[in-house]
């Protein structure tokens, strides 16, 4: 999302130079910079800092270090016996309840939770 790490000094020096080419692979969640990029922004700030977007940002769609929904509910699927609590704690709010209703429907799953921002559940 390129949110934090190297990769905000890598764009603060090369971000207003035309000849470098951004690549981004996977899915940018909004809000972040990363989304700005892949949407074009003209101005991105990083650091506190605003940059004129000169480099050419080019989106890679198709690559991913996250599993996709098939892909979790596969790894799901592989448990002897599903767990007593099911906590869905990632992806867009759409995409979160789509995969908790498939794991109670589709795999049995018991009791499946997507907790809201700052909420603390005890075990």
């Amino acid at each position: 999302m390129a949110e934090a790490g190297r990769i905000q000094h890598q764009l603060k020096n090369n971000i207003e130079d035309s000849r470098i080419t951004i690549l981004i692979v996977g899915w940018q969640a909004p809000n972040t910079l990363g989304r700005r990029l892949v949407e074009q922004a003209p101005v991105v700030r990083i650091f506190g800092m605003e940059y004129h977007r000169e480099a050419e940002v080019v989106t890679l769609n198709g690559f991913s270090n996250h599993a996709d929904q098939p892909g979790l509910l596969g790894w799901a699927q592989a448990f002897k016996t599903p767990p007593a609590r099911t906590f869905v704690v990632h992806g867009d709010p759409d995409a979160a309840q789509e995969l908790a209703a498939r794991l109670r429907h589709d795999l049995g799953f018991r009791e499946v939770l997507i907790p809201s921002l700052h909420q603390t559940v005890e075990i």
